[in-house]
This record gives C-alpha cells, sequence and structure tokens, in this order.
C-alpha cells in the first residue's frame, strides 16, 4: 500500500529534519521524503499545518491481559494506544497470571499480533508471581521476547535478589524498568504527604518512600553494569538523583508521566474524587516545577503515560480502599503539547523526542525514526485544536482520569503503525 502524506511539518529528531514536506510510505517503509511528491497512491493525507512525526513509544502501560481483561485487554489497549498516537508500547507484567514465564510473554505478543493494530511488546516480572521470594524464568522470557524485566506495581525489597537480577539483565543486556517504592515506608498511604492532604484527613505517602528506592537502585545499577530505566518519576530529588548519575556516566534513563508534570496535590479539591490516586501520588508545586526543568534540560528524557485503567465500580469508594493508577493513552500528547510546548519548555522537536526517540534509544530498538528506509511508524499531530477532554470517548475500558473537561490544544489526527492506517480521526 502506497500512502502519501502532503505538506506536514515534519519534526524527526533522529535526523533533526524540522521542515514542511512530504513523506511518502510503500509497503511498510518510508519510501521518500521530499519537499514535493508527485506519484499516485492509495491514500493522500493532507497535512497541512500538523505535525507529523515517528510514533509514539510508551515504555509503561497495564493491558491487563490476561486475568483482568474487565479493565483492559489488549485489543483495547491497542486501540486506545492507537488513539493516542503510539505504535509501540510496553506492557508491564502485574497480570494474572503474573507474566513471569515464556507462556504468558508469548500470549500477549500473540494476541497482539493477531490484533493487526500497533506493536505491543511483554515485559516480563523480576520474580516469580512479583512475591519477590525467587527470580523469574528471566532467560527463558528472554527467548521468549520479553525486552525488559520491571516487577512494576512494587519494588523488589530483596536487594541482594535484586541484584541477581540486575547481573542477569545486564549480561542479557536488557533494560531494568523500575518502580521505585519502599513497601515499608508506606503506612497506608493514599495520596501526597502534604498540608493539604493532612486538612482533608488523608494519609500521606511522602518523597522518601520512592527516594531511597531510586537512590538503591542506582547504586546497584552502578555496582551491575545493567542499564536501569526509572519510572514515573514523581519527585524533585529524583530528578537530582538521575542527574548525577548521568554525570557519572552511569546507564541510567527516567521518564515522567503527564499527570506529575500538569498537576499538584493541590489540585485534589474532593477527597472521595479516587481519579485522583495515582502511584505515585500528585506532588507538590516544588516537585512538578523540578519535573518540568529536568524535561527541559533532558535529564529525564523520557514521557510515559503508566495507563493504569480500572473500572467505575473499583474507583467508586473512599480514597484509602481505591486503586492506584489512572488512563493515559488518549491524553498524553495533547498534555504534553499544552503543558510543555505551550508552556515554554518544549520545542516541537523535544516532544518528538521525548516521546518516540528516546523511548527507542533507552530499549535500543530501531525505532523512533521515520527518514527513508526505517519502519513506516508516524503520527499526524494537529496543534492548533483546542478542546476539552471528553473521556466517554475513549477507546481505553477504562475512564478513570481526573482530566475530564480538562481544556487542552493539539490533537492526534492519525496514527500510522508498520504502513497501515490504524487511527484516523
Amino acid at each position: 500500500m502506497k500512502i502519501l502524506i502532503k505538506n506536514g511539518h515534519i519534526l524527526n529528531p533522529a535526523t533533526n529534519m524540522d521542515e514542511v514536506a512530504d513523506l511518502m510510505i510503500e509497503d511498510n517503509k518510508v519510501a521518500a521524503i521530499d519537499k514535493t511528491i508527485v506519484v499516485e497512491a492509495d491514500k493522500v493525507i493532507d497535512a497541512e499545518g500538523k505535525w507529523v512525526m515517528p510514533g509514539f513509544i510508551d515504555l509503561h502501560v497495564h493491558f491487563r491481559d490476561p486475568g483482568l481483561t474487565h479493565k483492559e485487554d489488549i485489543i483495547t489497549g491497542m486501540a486506545a494506544a492507537a488513539h493516542g498516537g503510539y505504535t509501540s508500547v510496553f506492557a508491564m507484567p502485574n497480570t494474572k497470571p503474573v507474566a513471569d514465564n515464556a507462556e504468558v510473554i508469548s500470549y500477549v505478543h500473540d494476541k497482539a499480533k493477531d490484533g493487526k493494530c500497533i506493536n505491543v511488546y511483554q515485559v516480563g516480572a523480576i520474580t516469580v508471581g512479583q512475591a519477590g521470594a525467587e527470580l523469574s524464568d528471566i532467560r527463558g522470557m528472554v527467548e521468549a521476547g520479553c525486552p525488559a524485566l520491571s516487577e512494576d506495581g512494587k519494588s523488589v525489597m530483596n536487594a541482594n535478589l535484586y541484584r541477581d537480577a540486575m547481573k542477569l539483565a545486564a549480561e542479557l543486556d536488557i533494560p531494568i524498568l523500575a518502580h521505585c517504592e519502599d513497601i515499608n515506608m508506606v503506612n497506608g498511604g493514599c495520596v501526597n504527604a502534604d498540608a493539604k492532604t493532612r486538612e482533608m484527613g488523608l494519609p500521606g505517602i511522602t518523597n522518601s518512600v520512592e527516594d531511597v528506592i531510586v537512590a538503591r537502585d542506582i547504586l546497584i545499577a552502578k555496582e551491575t553494569g545493567a542499564r536501569l530505566h526509572l519510572c514515573h518519576c514523581s519527585t524533585a530529588d529524583s530528578v537530582k538523583m538521575v542527574q548525577a548519575a548521568k554525570e557519572e556516566g552511569l546507564p541510567v534513563s527516567a521518564e515522567v508521566c503527564p499527570h506529575h508534570f500538569v498537576l499538584t496535590s493541590d489540585d485534589i479539591t474532593d477527597p472521595a474524587n479516587t481519579d485522583f490516586k495515582m502511584n505515585p501520588p500528585l506532588r507538590t508545586r516544588e516537585d512538578v516545577d523540578a519535573l518540568k526543568q529536568g524535561l527541559k534540560d533532558g535529564i529525564m528524557e523520557v514521557i510515559s503515560t503508566d495507563h493504569a485503567p480500572h473500572t467505575a465500580e473499583e474507583k467508586n469508594t473512599i480514597m484509602q480502599k481505591a486503586p492506584f493508577g489512572i488512563v493515559g493513552l488518549e491524553t498524553a500528547a495533547c498534555l504534553t503539547y499544552s503543558e510543555l510546548v505551550q508552556g515554554g519548555y518544549f520545542t516541537p522537536m523535544q516532544m518528538a523526542a521525548a516521546m518516540s526517540y528516546n523511548p527507542a534509544k533507552v530499549m535500543k530498538m530501531d525505532k523512533g525514526d521515520i527518514a527513508p528506509g526505517k519502519v513506516a511508524d508516524v503520527v499526524i499531530f494537529d496543534p492548533n485544536v483546542t478542546y476539552k477532554i471528553d473521556k466517554t470517548t475513549f477507546a481505553s475500558k477504562g475512564q478513570n482520569t481526573p482530566f475530564h473537561g480538562y481544556e487542552v490544544t493539539g490533537k492526534v489526527v492519525c496514527t500510522i503503525c508498520d504502513g497501515n492506517v490504524v487511527f484516523e480521526a
């Protein structure tokens, strides 16, 4: 199939291309980029006034499949991703059963391929059943196509066992995607520990719950040589520690989620609104400002969503009992544009890098690049449209978002994966 994208503003961080041009897709590859391409095509897309970027890559999603498909499944998760401009996502292993063996890895990959939408990569659990007692069959999972390891949803609290996992990850050249949370310090917390949440009578989670594990994980990565990617960072000190690790030349990268750079705990005006409950929690303005500066400076080089769908029934309880997590795939691009690009923290090229090229580099994958000859994973984004987020239009089964009714600018209008249009507004 031939697709011709006309007059788009092409933003390709891999080649620093930042200009208006035509882009030709033939079969599943980018065939040509030129000022004007005149050719017979099966489909012509007029992208005048719009950005043409590499398809977004999300290093951190929860597709709940197998076992929790009342919340989400591979098919609905892929649809939500395509609506959000994502062409590749990395699914966390806290499913039922846990993705701690080759069979579950293959199940997810096979179901995603049959769905013929986007690329789904199943991340493997570090320990059996995520119980923290013994290592999973890591070699077997890698042989089955597992691209990374994570215990996401929790941290491996046994540092010696975790070190063994990092040694093996370094040997196999796969990254550790680290959820940083000292479970012994949470003490039933459900929101950030600050004056605002104390006024509401809600038990808090301090910054140190995250920070002590960030420090530990960086030190173990330094010892083992493992590639460490820190998930959903939320504190000012996380930024400082990542900066120090990079200055030392350690193989450490980090991500920030849109909810953590857009909202603060001050945005929780109703202690019963559990759509504001996520882990890590929304932090203070000081933390948010540090995260945004870290993104601007390239210290925190990746934007991920931590897409975590739950049913309305599960969320319909008090803050202390509701599950942590919000959906994010269908709101990440507009929030990033509205908060970071319009806010002066990002150039358009930085947005493309943080959402596509940099995640690809973290995973050492040949994606995040739309130069001729590369696989045609492309997103077309309109930076000119302003609207209010409407959760009732989501393709995801989950509608648990704090951004319902939130005014944003910028919209994904077309997603092309492997040369096929998988979403068109």
